[in-house]
């Protein structure tokens, strides 16, 4: 798993023969949790995980970390807030740069989620970099998405209350022991209820290092699944514009690069030049 990861992440030759040659999993459940920094967003995953695999159930999780400005690596690597799975035959856990990928996820994503599709995981766990109002790529890969805050965001959310509201499927309060979590929770409640969408995102209340409120997160998540099951428009979307890419990659890979610099090199240095003229001819 790895090793194919990694494969397709630096879009290798091989990569692309490989990810033709898939066959996914139906039964796998894609499940994006979201939300701005410090919230607990790891820890969360961590419960989820203690959660499932109690069940005998098997778990990946692709963690996406903001990424060094040197050699783009991950940065945090999350992994070592789950060090208790590290070796759990039942979970599978991979960190990643974002490689400054502005919308929260890796720009190999979407290829990554299809390997772990391809694999017998019950559920596939997405924990975004936590960039906050542009987090919004998870939503068109996941079944369901789940968004976590703290108590001390309401700011947070009046200024990010549009792009929240459309895609939360489950909003979850954790810290929710802090003082405030209360008034918190009521003022999500009345913004959900006045959302007027087919499904009433449920708000939990969670205190993720103690592990209270994951059972009612997951009954939420389960039934999540069977009320909106098939209702993919968001992730259609994404998709279109994922192939969308790759088809520019596959006709970008014809131009050859130090050919281009040295036309351009060439024909910028006259007086008349004009660019749009000049990308004309490498049509």
């Amino acid at each position: 798993m790895a090793k194919s990861l990694s494969l397709v992440e630096n879009n290798a030759e091989d990569g692309k023969q490989y990810l033709q040659s898939l066959s996914f999993n139906p039964k796998t459940k894609i499940i994006g949790i979201t939300g701005p920094p410090g919230a607990g967003k790891s820890t969360l995953v961590n419960a989820l995980l203690e959660h499932w695999v109690s069940r005998n159930l098997k778990v990946g999780v692709l963690s996406v970390d903001p990424s060094s400005p040197f050699n783009f690596g991950a940065l945090l690597g999350d992994r070592v807030r789950m060090s208790s799975f590290y070796t759990h035959p039942n979970v599978f856990i991979r960190s990643i740069s974002s490689r400054g990928s502005l919308g929260g996820l890796s720009t190999r994503i979407i290829e990554m989620t299809d390997v772990m599709r391809s694999a017998d995981f019950d559920y596939i766990l997405l924990e975004t970099v936590g960039v906050g109002q542009s987090e919004v790529e998870v939503a068109g890969i996941a079944d369901s998405t789940v968004v976590v805050l703290v108590p001390e965001a309401g700011d947070e959310v009046q200024t990010m209350k549009a792009g929240l509201m459309e895609i939360a499927d489950i909003f979850v309060v954790n810290k929710s022991d802090r003082i405030g979590a209360e008034t918190f929770v009521k003022h999500l409640k009345t913004l959900v209820h006045d959302a007027k969408s087919s499904w009433e995102v449920p708000v939990i209340k969670c205190i993720a290092n103690e592990s209270k409120g994951i059972a009612e997160l997951v009954q939420a998540i389960d039934l999540h699944q069977k009320e909106e099951n098939g209702s993919d428009h968001r992730r259609k979307a994404l998709i279109l514009q994922k192939a969308w890419q790759l088809l520019q990659e596959k006709y970008m890979n014809k131009i050859d690069k130090a050919a281009f610099k040295a036309d351009f090199e060439k024909a910028s240095s006259a007086s008349d030049f004009n660019l749009y003229q000049w990308i004309g001819q490498w049509n």
